[in-house]
């Protein structure tokens, strides 16, 4: 059987495959997302939490571009945390613990509710492709789906393989099937396919938890949201999360399975997530460490399931359940379902294009963990990237790349092309190096002007952005211009343990010592005060936040930028396809294979390539003729 032809296929409703197919066809392709199960459609299958540090971040970037993920977190988030206040603007990462069950449930009705795009529940074993270019897929019922384009988000599902002591069985997730056949005719049409592993703890039945022996993990009492639109709204009635510790008889029960772990004996190949490791993994890296912190976070409202987060193991199943028992608060606990390893296969993904098109077969698109990553958020940022540009290709349109200096997108993918992975992908602050630049505070100021001018981001959310930015400028204007005498302002300073002034000052002047805020300076200023007033509700706290990050911060921001915008002067220079790098004899030999192998589009990316020097730049400039 044959169906109509579409413009964009998606193969997988993960968080990728989510993000790809609401992005092609809010482009306005005719798209056909597949997945092998419409119920479990974006499934957080590890643990119940969008955002977290430099994640939370990447899911900011992602709604102010126009993707769903933040709206979606909004409406099924259960607590919301601000990370690392205590530190600089750079280090802020919203958080936000979901209600799985909601989650999944509030993403299938986006999709299904969105313009141009269709879903079908069957399984790609085959991909149909004529002379270098795809042309649809073949499913497992036979039948063929023509396309222009397919992006494959296929998860931990390729030939996934679950691993719980020495028992061991094929799956993508537990309970459900691996994709089974695509990998391999990817790996006959030439792609190098490697393996990688994750894992998942115990679910626990909260009912058998004692809690009053942990210790309770609130919201923000003023909680944020992720989307930067007016359609969602602030989370009222959080739920708490949990702390619980290991201790030394944990560790103790945990290595009297050591001997049976798939991980230590071998059977597993993949190699696993290090800043996510397994508890077995912990307790032997780690083996001076008298207990490791553990977070009891539930899974929903409406289910006493909970999440333990630093458990993960596969370990025999007695030997999970006794260590467990030895944690103080879960002396009698019962779990729905055992921790496990699962170990997948996956693509290098530097042999993929920046557009995440694949350099072997035109029109091919992977994005998720099929490019060795690990996390909802980077698999979801890859996605919309991923159906944004496979759109843009088939309309003639130039391709949309964002460099490092941003978005953490573009670090992200840039690190993914021109690096490749040897362990799976994980976002941190520290891989950006201007993150300064890259606050979640200021990502729609940064990139909705950016997806608005190809088509994905609304006329409204444009509207939006070019509000809060005029907002935001006379804001600080303001606060630039305005001075404040001694007379009114030194009481309130001092009770702030603030130092007086002797002379008249800016209040900008003010606001740039660390002890103090915009709402203190509120306090001690009537216009300022009478000014935020007039700023209109749906915006006023976000430009409050932007104004005073950029200008108590401001000499960092002005420097950090000065520095970005110098690299970039050769970032962009191109390099051509045809350049033959092994006869360029004043390369070292390894810049030569590395560069013959990665083939870079820009000095920018060459630069990037493990391997090769600033020595091997400057060659390269003077052969471009720099």
């Amino acid at each position: 059987m044959k169906f109509e032809q579409y413009d964009v296929v998606v193969v997988g409703a993960g968080h990728a495959g989510a993000e790809a197919a609401a992005a092609a066809a809010n482009m306005g392709a005719k798209t056909l997302l597949v997945t092998q199960n419409l119920d479990a459609i974006c499934q957080m299958s590890c643990n119940p939490a969008m955002g977290g540090v430099a994640k939370g971040q990447i899911v900011r970037e992602i709604d102010a571009l126009g993707g769903w993920s933040g709206i979606v977190t909004d409406q099924s988030m259960i607590q919301f945390r601000m990370l690392n206040l205590s530190k600089g603007p750079a280090m802020w990462s919203p958080r936000a613990q979901c209600d799985k069950a909601q989650f999944s449930q509030n993403w299938r009705r986006v999709l299904e509710n969105t313009p141009n795009l269709s879903l079908w529940q069957d399984e790609v074993v085959d991909l149909c492709v004529d002379q270098g270019v795809v042309r649809g897929v073949l499913t497992r019922m036979q039948i063929e789906i023509p396309a222009r384009a397919v992006v494959l988000t296929n998860g931990t599902f390729l030939n996934g393989r679950i691993f719980i002591g020495e028992v061991s069985f094929s799956g993508g997730r537990i309970g459900e099937l691996p994709a089974l056949g695509l990998s391999d005719r990817l790996h006959e049409a030439g792609f190098e396919v490697r393996k990688l592993k994750t894992g998942t703890p115990v679910r626990i039945d909260g009912r058998s938890i004692r809690f009053d022996a942990l210790t309770q993990q609130p919201g923000d009492a003023n909680p944020q949201k992720f989307s930067f639109s007016d359609t969602t709204h602030p989370l009222e009635n959080q739920m708490p999360c949990y702390l619980a510790y290991t201790n030394l008889q944990t560790h103790d029960i945990l290595r009297k399975g050591f001997d049976k772990s798939p991980m230590f004996t071998g059977r597993i190949q993949g190699v696993g997530p290090r800043y996510c490791p397994s508890i077995e993994d912990k307790i032997e890296r780690f083996a001076g460490k008298d207990r490791h912190q553990l977070f009891v976070e539930p899974e929903g409202r409406n289910t006493h399931s909970y999440y333990l987060n630093g458990f993960s193991s596969s370990l025999p199943l007695e030997v999970q359940l006794e260590a467990l028992h030895s944690i103080e608060g879960f002396e009698q606990a019962r779990i729905f379902k055992p921790g496990y390893a699962i170990e997948y296969d996956y693509f290098p993904p530097t042999q993929l294009k920046y557009t995440l098109e694949t350099k072997l077969v035109e029109n091919l698109y992977f994005a998720g963990q099929i490019n060795g990553t690990t996390g909802y958020e980077e698999a979801a940022c890859q996605g919309l990237m991923a159906g944004l540009n496979a759109v843009l290709k088939l309309t003639g349109r130039s391709p949309f790349v964002l460099r490092r200096t941003e978005a953490y997108i573009g670090v992200l993918i840039d690190d993914l092309v021109t690096k490749g992975v040897d362990e799976p992908y994980r976002m941190f602050t520290s891989r950006a190096e201007y993150r300064i630049l890259l606050r979640q505070d200021n990502a729609d100021m940064r990139l909705t002007p950016l997806s608005h001018a190809v088509g994905l981001a609304s006329d409204e959310r444009m509207r939006r952005v070019g509000e809060k930015d005029e907002a935001v400028k006379a804001l600080s204007d303001y606060i630039e211009t305005t001075s404040v005498l001694p007379s009114g302002v030194n009481e309130a300073l001092e009770a702030r343990r603030s130092a007086p002034i002797q002379q008249k000052v800016k209040l900008s002047s003010l606001l740039s010592r660390p002890e103090l805020s915009l709402s203190d300076l509120e306090a001690m200023d009537a216009g300022l005060r009478e000014f935020v007033d007039s700023i209109q509700n749906a915006i006023r706290d976000e430009v409050c936040l932007s104004t005073e990050v950029l200008l108590k911060y401001r000499r960092y921001i002005e420097k950090e930028k000065d520095v970005a915008d110098k690299i970039l002067k050769y970032e962009d220079f191109p390099i051509k396809d045809d350049v033959d790098y092994h006869a360029i004899q004043a390369l070292s030999f390894e810049a030569r294979e590395k560069l013959s192998k990665m083939r870079p589009q820009t000095i920018g990316q060459a630069s990037r390539i493990s391997g090769v020097s600033p020595a091997d730049i400057s060659v390269l400039l003077i052969v471009m003729g720099c």
